[in-house]
């Protein structure tokens, strides 16, 4: 239903932005433990989807990814405006914004991207968000959708989030926008992940590439989803405990990318349970929890990293724990009680 509905709500986009000059959202991609099969809680899901934005024509998106700062990166989306004289040589419908005055532009065609969306240079996230909101207001009555589900937007600065309700029917959906880092299954996204972020900083995120990873695991092994009880299980038990279900899921996904499938199939889902809590001991003892995406040659060739993801050293999510004697003994504690729930 959700997919289908951002599908339609897209096709709607690329029908009312045609000739315009605002980023072009392409298909929607299913991210998050919704999607990915263990949410610890079904009343409280939130079904979220990755929405990549391509440049209008005339138009280039230029990343400028911190390399200096910790992970993930800041990244600043630079909007750039190439010469397209030659494109418009050849018949197209599209004047130069680089070799035609102000006057002749603002008379012919609409304003490009930098005098809607951007900041300076850069594409704003909030006003990015708010112009997809205004968008989704109108668009979601031209969908045959309207006439069965209530649609209620949910405020917010840096996604499109809102309610879609029908009988006793309920679904929370989240949409974040991204722009792909080269032809990689890796983007700079919208989400917000600190207070007081700038409205043009975006944030790398590897929820694409993790999303397909699990994907990869379902194709290879269909009936067998212990990883997804697991990850379930031990996120509830969780809920409103400082450990994180992303450490947990991280976890799960080095023991899915080294334990062989054929072997884990066999296995009794207690017995999976315990390596899942081993593999977390070990890496609280000795504060290291290496990120899975990056550093990671055993990483499925079929999921399309940059060039130096593979070979680049591998960020530590217990590094805190490491620099930070009261945060390492709560996560023993914690990990002590959820041991013995």
């Amino acid at each position: 239903v959700i997919m289908d509905l951002m599908d339609k709500l897209t096709q709607i986009f690329g029908q009312g932005l045609f000739n315009s000059f605002y980023p072009v959202p392409q298909q929607a991609i299913r991210v998050g433990s919704a999607f990915e099969g263990w949410s610890p809680h079904a009343q409280d899901v939130v079904y979220r989807a990755l929405v990549p934005l391509s440049p209008p024509p005339g138009h280039a998106f230029h990343l400028e990814l911190d390399t200096a700062g910790v992970l993930p990166r800041k990244c600043c989306v630079r909007v750039e405006l190439p010469c397209t004289c030659t494109r418009e040589q050849l018949g197209e419908d599209m004047l130069c914004f680089l070799h035609h005055s102000e006057e002749e532009l603002r008379r012919k065609q609409d304003p490009s991207l930098l005098h809607s969306l951007c900041t300076g240079s850069y594409l704003d996230v909030e006003k990015t968000v708010h112009w997809f909101y205004r968008f989704v207001r109108v668009g979601w009555l031209l969908l045959p959708q309207s006439h069965h589900w209530h649609l209620m937007l949910q405020p917010s600065s840096r996604s499109c989030k809102f309610q879609l309700s029908k009988d006793q029917e309920s679904f929370m959906v989240e949409m974040i926008f991204g722009v792909r880092q080269g032809d990689s299954d890796i983007f700079v996204g919208s989400q917000a992940t600190e207070v007081g972020i700038s409205s043009t900083t975006w944030l790398e995120t590897y929820a694409v590439a993790e999303a397909k990873f699990f994907r990869h695991i379902s194709r290879q092994a269909p009936h067998d989803s212990w990883h997804c009880k697991c990850l379930q299980l031990l996120s509830r038990i969780l809920m409103g405990v400082g450990f994180s279900s992303y450490a947990l899921k991280t976890v799960v996904m080095h023991l899915l990318n080294t334990v062989p499938l054929t072997q884990g199939c066999r296995r009794d889902f207690q017995q999976q349970l315990m390596d899942t809590l081993k593999y977390l001991r070990c890496s609280l003892e000795t504060k290291q929890l290496k990120r899975f995406v990056i550093g990671n040659e055993r990483f499925p060739t079929e999921i399309s990293l940059p060039s130096d993801f593979r070979a680049a050293e591998a960020p530590n999510l217990f590094q805190h724990l490491a620099s930070n004697p009261d945060a390492y003994m709560k996560a023993t504690q914690e990990y002590a009680w959820l041991l013995h729930r």
